[in-house]
Order: C-alpha cells, then sequence, then structure tokens
C-alpha cells in the first residue's frame, strides 16, 4: 500500500481525473490547493466515485462518511485536494 505524501497525492490527482472523466480535465493543472468546489467543480456522485476508488486502493480505514459528516457545510465546500490527502495519509497511517 502506498504510503508516501507524494504518491498519495499522484493517486489523488489520478483517481480526480477518472471520475471527472472530460477532456478539459486532463489538461487541467490539479495540486494541494485545488478545490473540489470552485476550481473543479465537482458534482457530489463524482466525489463519492472518488472517494469509493480511493477506499478500494488505500482500504478500509478510509471512512469518507465520518469525515465529512464531521465537518460543517461550509467546510465541506471549500475542501481542497490537499485536505483530502491528510485525510488519507493520517488514516493509512493509523
Amino acid at each position: 500500500m502506498p504510503g508516501n505524501k507524494s504518491s498519495v497525492l499522484e493517486q489523488i490527482i489520478k483517481v480526480i481525473r477518472e471520475a471527472v472523466n472530460e477532456d478539459w480535465i486532463q489538461d487541467y493543472e490539479i495540486d494541494a490547493d485545488t478545490s473540489f468546489n470552485d476550481d473543479l467543480e465537482l458534482e457530489s456522485i463524482e466525489f463519492v466515485e472518488i472517494a469509493e476508488k480511493l477506499q478500494q486502493h488505500f482500504g478500509s480505514r478510509l471512512n469518507f462518511i465520518d469525515w465529512l459528516s464531521s465537518m460543517s457545510l461550509d467546510q465541506i465546500i471549500s475542501l481542497t485536494v490537499g485536505d483530502l490527502e491528510r485525510y488519507v495519509i493520517d488514516n493509512i497511517r493509523a
């Protein structure tokens, strides 16, 4: 199971590109500061697909429902790729 920071971020970006599955996303620069809402304008179904693929890749320690349910709506709206990366890293190390 990959666990270093760069491989986690690379995997998250790969999964985002697969989930969005539109031509523009392939050339869009995605990094830790990229916002799911403002920059990528993801639909909730796309975020669900991202969560499922990351759980398949990194394991069942990732519980996105619990993670998201602990946040306010404003926190969820402002989520970045880096926030997701930190969550994944913290939970695959646990």
